[in-house]
Order: C-alpha cells, then sequence, then structure tokens
C-alpha cells in the first residue's frame, strides 16, 4: 500500500526534529503567508497550499498520538415522552416554522408571512392538543428558544422532557433547566422527600431555581418550608431569585416569611418581600401603608364641593425604610412625591373607601385633586391596582374609552393602562381596547392590543380593520402602522380572512395621497390574508388526527 502523498512528501513537513506547534500554524492562516513568513514555510506562490498540508500533517500526528483512555460511564437513557406524536403534515410544518430564520431572505418580505412569528402560537396549539415533538427537532427548538426568551415557556413545555436531558448535555441549553415548564416534568415531587431534600441542597443553582419554581405550583406550602429551612445560609442574590419565586401562588400564609425577610441584610431582597406583601391587601404591611398613606390624602369639604388635599410625607423614616419605602428618588422626582407614591401604591386599596366616607372607586377617583397632586395620585393607585389585582379600581382609573381625555395628555401613560387592563377579564378587556381604538385611532392603541387575548374578539378584530382602512383611505403608506399590522396576522381571528379579501386590490390614489401608497397598502393587506390562512392550515394539521377519531 502507498503512502498518503501528504504525508509522503518530505517537502511539505517542518524543519527536521521540530513540530510546528498547532497555534504558530493558526496564527500564520488568520494572518495570511504574505503577511507572515515564517523560516520553515517556503515562500512563493506554494506557501498558502504548502501551510494546508503542514496542517494536515499537525492533525493527523496529533490524532495518532492520542493514548487511550478508560471508557466513561453511558449515558443514562432519556425520560420517555408518552404523548403521542405529531401528524406528518403537522411535523412538517414544525420543521418549516424552525428553519425560517430572520434576514434569510434578505429583502423585503413582501405579502409572504413571517414563519418565525408564527411558530410561539403554533407550539401552544401543539401543547394544548398534548403531542410530542420529533426527538430530531429537539435542537433546533432548543436553539429557537435559546435565542428568543419569549419562546421559552411554549416552547420548553411542548419540547418535554427529553429537551430536559439534552439541556444537561449542552451549555448552550442550560436555560432549559431554569425553566418549570420545561424542567418540572424531571423534577422530585414534594412526595418525594428522599429525592427533593438532596437536589434543593445539593443540585446546581438552576435546579434549584427550578425545583422550587415547581413545586410553588404545585404546593406552596411546601415550597415554602423548603425554602425556610435554608434561606439563613443563601446568598443574596440567591435569596432575591428564590423570594421572587413566591409571587406564583401567593396567599395569606406567606406573610409570615415574608415578614422576616422584611429585616433581611440585602435591600433588593427587603424591597422584593415589602412588594409582595403589598399585594396581600389584607397583610399587616399593608395596613400600615394604609394607616401612613391616609394621614396623607384627605377630603376637604371647605369649598363647593369635596376635593382631594395631599400633604406628602416631610422624611422618610425607619419604619418607612423597613416597609419597603427606597429613600432616594430617581433623578428628576421630588423626594416627597416620591415617598407618596410608594406608600399609596402599597396601601390596601380597601382603606380608602372607609378613608373617604364609603365612596366608591368610581366615586373617589372622580374627586378632583387640589395643587397638582392628581397624576401622582392616580398613577400610585393604578399601581396599587395591578399588584392587588383589583378590577372594580382598574375600570375607575381606566374610564371610558370614549372620554376625550383618555387618549390626552392628562390621561394615565399607555404602559399603566395596558396594566390597568390585564386585571381586567378578556372581553371586557378586548371591549374597552375596541372603543378606544374607534374614537382615538391606532397610533396609541398598540400597546394595548398587546394585553388582549388570542385570537382577538369580533369587535376588536372588526375596529382594528376599520383603523387600518380608514388609514389606508386617508392616503399615507402604511410603515407607521406596522406594528398593528404584525399584531392583526398573529392575532385577528383567522375566520376574517374572506372579509379582508376586498381589502388586497391596488385602490384607486387619490391626488394628495403619498406615490405608490396604495400598492403597499395591497401588499400588507395580501400579507395579511395570507397569514390568517396559514394560521387556519397550522391549526387544521394539528387536529388532523383529532378530527380522525
Amino acid at each position: 500500500m502507498s503512502a498518503h502523498p501528504v504525508l509522503a512528501d518530505t517537502s511539505c513537513a517542518a524543519p527536521r526534529g521540530r513540530a510546528v506547534p498547532w497555534e504558530e500554524l493558526v496564527s500564520v492562516a488568520l494572518l495570511g503567508t504574505d503577511r507572515r513568513s515564517p523560516a520553515w514555510l517556503p515562500s512563493g506562490r506554494d506557501a498558502p497550499s504548502t501551510l494546508l498540508d503542514l496542517a494536515a500533517v499537525e492533525t493527523v500526528r496529533h490524532r495518532a498520538g492520542l493514548r487511550p483512555a478508560p471508557a466513561g460511564p453511558l449515558l443514562e437513557p432519556a425520560a420517555a415522552d408518552t404523548r403521542p406524536p405529531l401528524p406528518p403534515a403537522a411535523a412538517r410544518r414544525l420543521a418549516m416554522l424552525l428553519s425560517d430564520r430572520p434576514g434569510v431572505s434578505g429583502g423585503r418580505r413582501g405579502s409572504a408571512p413571517d414563519l418565525m412569528e408564527l411558530l410561539p402560537q403554533w407550539l401552544t396549539l401543539a401543547r394544548e392538543r398534548g403531542f410530542a415533538p420529533p426527538p430530531e427537532a429537539l435542537p433546533a427548538l432548543l436553539d429557537a428558544a435559546r435565542g428568543r426568551t419569549d419562546l421559552r415557556p411554549a416552547a420548553l413545555a411542548f419540547a418535554g422532557p427529553r429537551a430536559l436531558w439534552l439541556a444537561r448535555l449542552n451549555p448552550d441549553w442550560r436555560f432549559a433547566l431554569r425553566s418549570a415548564s420545561g424542567a418540572g416534568s424531571g423534577l422530585p415531587t414534594s412526595e418525594e422527600p428522599e429525592r427533593t431534600e438532596p437536589l434543593w441542597r445539593e443540585g446546581l443553582f438552576a435546579e434549584r431555581v427550578a425545583l422550587l419554581t415547581t413545586l410553588r405550583a404545585r404546593r406552596p406550602a411546601a415550597a415554602r418550608e423548603l425554602l425556610a429551612d435554608t434561606w439563613a445560609t443563601e446568598r443574596a442574590e440567591d435569596r432575591l431569585m428564590f423570594l421572587d419565586s413566591l409571587r406564583s401562588g401567593l396567599e395569606p400564609p406567606d406573610e409570615p416569611f415574608l415578614e422576616q425577610a422584611l429585616s433581611d441584610r440585602s435591600r433588593n431582597v427587603r424591597s422584593t418581600a415589602a412588594e409582595l406583601l403589598s399585594a396581600l391587601p389584607g397583610s399587616a404591611l399593608a395596613g400600615r401603608m394604609a394607616a401612613r398613606a391616609s394621614a396623607c390624602v384627605a377630603i376637604d369639604r371647605t369649598g363647593r364641593e369635596p376635593a382631594i388635599v395631599v400633604e406628602a410625607p416631610h422624611e422618610c423614616d425607619p419604619g418607612m425604610e423597613r416597609d419597603g419605602v427606597t429613600p432616594h428618588p430617581p433623578a428628576g422626582r421630588g423626594e416627597r412625591a416620591w415617598w407618596l407614591g410608594q406608600l399609596v401604591e402599597s396601601a390596601a386599596l380597601g382603606s380608602w373607601t372607609a378613608r373617604f366616607a364609603g365612596r366608591t372607586p368610581d366615586e373617589i377617583v372622580a374627586l378632583p385633586v387640589a395643587d397638582d397632586w392628581r397624576g401622582e395620585l392616580h398613577a400610585a393607585w393604578s399601581r396599587a391596582a395591578v399588584r392587588q389585582r383589583d378590577p372594580d379600581w382598574a375600570r375607575a382609573l381606566l374610564g371610558s374609552p370614549a372620554a376625550p381625555e383618555a387618549g390626552g395628555p392628562g390621561a394615565l401613560s399607555l404602559a399603566e393602562r395596558a396594566k390597568l387592563l390585564s386585571t381586567l377579564g378578556a372581553t371586557e378587556r378586548a371591549g374597552w381596547v375596541a372603543g378606544f381604538i374607534a374614537t382615538h385611532g391606532l397610533s396609541e392603541a398598540f400597546q394595548l392590543l398587546g394585553v388582549c387575548a388570542v385570537p382577538w374578539a369580533a369587535p376588536l378584530g372588526t375596529a382594528v380593520v376599520d383603523a387600518l382602512n380608514i388609514a389606508r383611505d386617508a392616503g399615507s403608506y402604511p410603515w407607521s402602522f406596522s406594528g398593528v399590522m404584525g399584531l392583526a396576522e398573529r392575532c385577528l381571528d383567522p375566520a376574517e380572512a374572506n372579509r379582508l379579501d376586498a381589502l388586497t386590490a391596488i385602490p384607486d390614489e387619490r391626488e394628495d395621497a403619498s406615490p405608490g401608497a396604495g400598492g403597499y397598502w395591497a401588499e400588507a393587506f395580501q400579507r395579511l390574508t395570507t397569514t390568517l390562512r396559514l394560521r387556519a392550515t397550522m391549526r387544521a394539521e394539528l387536529d388532523e388526527e383529532l378530527d380522525e377519531t
């Protein structure tokens, strides 16, 4: 048998007795043989090929010189996934959705749907139907979840126990171990103390977070007791992460533990404990804050009509600090207004009805507020309504969506209104946003649409499409509405596709319209209808076997 030509050709070998270090070969390759020509490398046109030959020789030398080592232990097999496999058409669709990457086309989308934006919805539908993913799709699914944190809950819940097994083998996928939905299926339960205790005391931090979060979802009291056992020995940053897991299933029995955490050495831990306690309207902290806030806010009956008067705190005493009040305001905020806002947002909302002579939230919010304190007071009440999940106060603070001031400069910010809307039921939420769009248009509606349930209720979908049609008829370009159009592609009921067909034609352009605007609008509506029909097809593919059974 003849020798390999590279190995037999001594002309490409390094000087006798000296092997060229791999790092030096890489350095020359990176800089280029024109810029660096060491003595062991012949100059001229053959230098690049000689360098590659030397690299090949060194690779063979390295591999041949490896000494055999004892075989490592075999991996434990992944846990079985007992869920039924995807229907064939749905499996092909998943592969297509995972293969789509931003920027692959290199140009304008045109009327083609954005597949990556449809992936979260597809994952939710597949998980609801109880399907398991094809094993060969798991690496791409974990890669997609790694790149998009918003995708992780749905991706890991659908991926199942095999994704957890893979995550332990690849550092890039360790995020899956920190997710309760992705890791929960492989973790011990509260009925398995022989597994729970060792994992809690000796496991990796990510595994401990996953264990605590999973246990909290199943048995809140057991999770709290597990945390209390090791609380004094945990690091401050770990205590903060563990404490945050109590948000899920927060209940009155958590109060003693949280009250103890108010004396923690870490300011962040104290602040989080105070926030959680203020979300329990019956807690002692909420009562203490209500007493402080009531001393600052009162009814003035000396005028022609009752009005709210405010006397903000003059100092932040140690008791306030212990209960979570941050003494130093951010830049641009006055100290007294900063302290007042924290007191009001942490006070039990029910205390204001007693403070204001039995008035309802609607009646309290309608009262005039003296000396320009209205914005500060209403914003703090809004934060309290969101924290305490109080729909009556949320409705009062939102007011009527058709009111002129709802979209004006004196209204609550869009972020505040979106959070208030999240406390209402899905139908009521969609109705309020539909009324807002009908009165104020789409320019301020994007953030509000983001909190509405998917698919949008019929009144909301109609309001959005009507507003887009009005914008098109106005003759402007559609780009300023691209965010709303993207939401519509993902959130509009697919049944609306047929009604939208009439909007896909290029309209006659008005004389004052932007040049070519009609064509761009037609393309945007074509993409919308194509995406809606694709969503309907995706659902039908997942329902294929269900229909057959």
